[in-house]
């Protein structure tokens, strides 16, 4: 489970949009460096909802007969 919330994701990409650096949401406002600063965080919230929400792999056990024996 992921500390990350859509409201923050939708707020840091509104403002990477707008061309602007300060992030407010929820009663907070956090200022990044830069636009690449603002966009790495911007990927690394999407990847881990991504990977959140990804089903679990299936894994299976193959058995193999020879038919003579």
């Amino acid at each position: 489970m992921t500390d990350w919330t859509e409201t923050e994701l939708s707020a840091l990409r509104r403002a990477y949009a707008s061309g602007t650096t300060r992030v407010s949401y929820d009663g907070k406002s956090v200022d990044y460096g830069s636009a690449e600063d603002l966009l790495a965080r911007i990927r690394t919230i999407e990847r881990a909802i991504a990977g959140a929400t990804r089903p679990l792999p299936m894994a299976g056990l193959a058995g193999f007969s020879r038919g003579d024996r």
